[in-house]
């Protein structure tokens, strides 16, 4: 695999975790409304990529190509602005390394559903058993994570 694609992989995963606590501050200085603060980290993140689509994107037969897609296509935009207000609604209330290890937890299970099947018109991928063992580790760390203060106590 391109150790490009995994260090930027792996960036935005970071990404994801400051957003979250960026994010979290801005929904406290809005008094408390984070369903605003989504909506204003969404507004700025359209706009960014609306300035690049303008340079970027080549628009010839665009309006055609919009027109054909199935309409479950256009929901993607709805499960991320779900997925900011949900990070802006939890990392106060549970934490942002609980939030995200959720948030990880929620995409591996997805993600090996999807390869699996083929779901979302994606390719098949194998998944193989070492897979399903890393995600049981993953859920014990979880696990631990959330629960490991009333397992073990504070020290």
């Amino acid at each position: 695999m391109n150790l490009f694609y995994l260090v930027l992989a792996l960036t935005s995963g970071m990404g994801l975790s400051i957003q979250a606590a960026v994010n979290s501050r801005l929904s406290s200085g809005v008094n408390d409304q984070p369903l605003m603060a989504a909506f204003i980290s969404f507004t700025i993140g359209a706009i960014c990529l609306g300035v690049l689509a303008l340079v970027q994107v080549q628009w010839s037969g665009m309006t055609q190509q919009l027109a054909a897609q199935p309409w479950w296509r256009w929901v993607g935009g709805a499960i991320g602005a779900m997925v900011v207000f949900t990070s802006v609604f939890l990392a106060p209330r549970i934490g942002i390394t609980n939030t995200m290890f959720l948030f990880i937890i929620g995409q591996l299970i997805t993600g090996m559903l999807i390869d699996s099947f083929g779901w979302i018109q994606m390719p098949i991928r194998p998944v193989f058993w070492w897979k399903y063992v890393g995600l049981v580790l993953m859920l014990l760390g979880l696990s631990l994570f959330m629960f490991g203060e009333r397992l073990f106590g504070s020290s």
